[in-house]
């Protein structure tokens, strides 16, 4: 097993892979940890959005009292490869439709990734919010 480089680590982070979210948990509990879709580009800041279909998720308030999250993607069949990266929260608010299809469209089919941007930012009484996070410290394993 051997650490990834910068290069090999933002790579592997900018593929549409499927995070795990973390948060600090509150009142003694262990951290949240959720999957979560995410876009990244290789230098840039990871952006996520949480909260839904009307729902104000636990996670929102825990991030704004946190400040900071740590997202995990791995590839699971071998070789296995993981990246976790530690970050810190630098801007949240809600997203524009465009920003929705931005991550959505990482992972559905495009007329799903349209209809998911319209259906939340439509709805006057969404909660949709969108995080944008700045990585500040990576942890890597690749065993090819």
């Amino acid at each position: 097993m051997r650490r990834m480089t910068r290069s090999e680590r933002e790579a592997f982070l900018a593929e549409p892979r499927v995070a795990v979210l973390s948060v600090a948990g509150a009142d003694g509990r262990p951290p949240h940890s959720t999957p979560t879709f995410y876009a990244y580009q290789p230098g840039g800041d990871v952006t996520f959005f949480t909260s839904t279909q009307r729902r104000t998720a636990r996670k929102v308030a825990l991030i704004a009292d946190a400040g900071a999250v740590t997202l995990t993607v791995q590839e699971p069949a071998f070789p296995f490869r993981y990246a976790t990266v530690e970050c810190r929260v630098v801007a949240t608010g809600p997203p524009t439709a465009a920003d929705v299809r931005a991550i959505a469209s990482r992972y559905l089919p495009p007329d799903a990734a349209d209809g998911m941007a319209a259906e939340e930012t439509a709805d006057p009484e969404a909660t949709i919010v969108l995080f944008t996070a700045r990585p500040e410290r990576w942890l890597t394993a690749d065993f090819s």
